[in-house]
């Protein structure tokens, strides 16, 4: 299929700002808390983290990952290119 001249590869409309668009931090508060749980639950299926020698379940990994974003540790980035949201460690 060929684009019109005035749609390229780069993105929606041939703009070639949305080919390098940077991940955009969310504040974990403005999630309704259905939504912060998902992305919480999502993180902790997905990550498959090491927690040492001592087995926990997984609200307790859930809880553990929600004290860590309340705490300021962790946090929420959308990223708009994948339209995928994960955490990160606060740097």
């Amino acid at each position: 299929m060929d684009l019109p001249e005035d749609e390229t590869a780069a993105g929606p409309a041939g703009d070639p700002e949305l080919d390098c668009v940077e991940p955009v931090e969310v504040p974990w508060e403005v999630l309704s808390p259905d939504a912060l749980r998902g992305v919480v639950e999502n993180f902790v299926l997905r990550e498959g983290t090491d927690y040492g020698d001592r087995e926990f379940s997984h609200e307790q990994k859930v809880l553990q990952v929600l004290e860590s974003l309340r705490r300021g540790e962790s946090r929420v980035l959308f990223d708009p290119e994948t339209s995928t949201v994960t955490l990160l460690p606060r740097e």
